[in-house]
C-alpha cells in the first residue's frame, strides 16, 4: 500500500512542478501522469544510487548539496524516457529540471508527512 502511496505522491508533486516551473509542461490525463510517476519512482530507485555513488567526493565536498543537481539530473531523463515513450512530459532544460527537482523534493517531502507505513504505527513516516 504505501508504493500506491508513494505513486499519488510522486504524481502530484510532478503536477505541482508543472504548475509552477516554466520549462516544464505535462500534455495528458491523469491516468498517464501516474504512469510518468512510475517512471520517475523506477529511475530514482534504478539510477540514482549509482549516481550517488559515482559522485560521492561531489557530495562530500558539497556537503550533499550536489543532491540538487542530482535530482534534477533524474527529473530531466524522466523527461527524456517520457518523451521517448510519449507521455507528454517535458522538461526544456537543466534549470527547469534544477528548480523542477526542487519542487517535486518540497511536494513529496510535505505529502509524506501525510502517509503513514503499513506496520500499524501511526507516526509519519519521517519519525521513524
Amino acid at each position: 500500500m504505501l508504493i500506491i502511496w508513494r505513486l499519488l505522491i510522486n504524481a502530484a508533486a510532478l503536477w505541482a512542478a508543472t504548475r509552477v516551473v516554466p520549462g516544464i509542461s505535462y500534455d495528458g490525463d491523469w491516468s498517464t501522469l501516474f504512469v510518468v510517476a512510475l517512471v520517475f519512482g523506477v529511475i530514482n530507485v534504478s539510477v540514482r544510487p549509482i549516481l550517488m555513488l559515482l559522485t560521492l567526493p561531489f557530495l562530500i565536498i558539497t556537503l550533499g548539496l550536489f543532491t540538487f543537481v542530482l535530482n534534477g539530473l533524474m527529473l530531466w531523463l524522466t523527461s527524456a524516457i517520457s518523451d521517448g515513450l510519449g507521455l507528454g512530459f517535458h522538461v526544456d532544460g537543466f534549470g527547469a529540471a534544477f528548480f523542477g527537482a526542487f519542487v517535486v523534493t518540497v511536494v513529496s517531502f510535505l505529502l509524506s508527512l501525510f502517509v503513514v507505513s503499513g506496520s500499524g504505527d501511526r507516526r509519519p513516516a519521517h519519525d521513524r
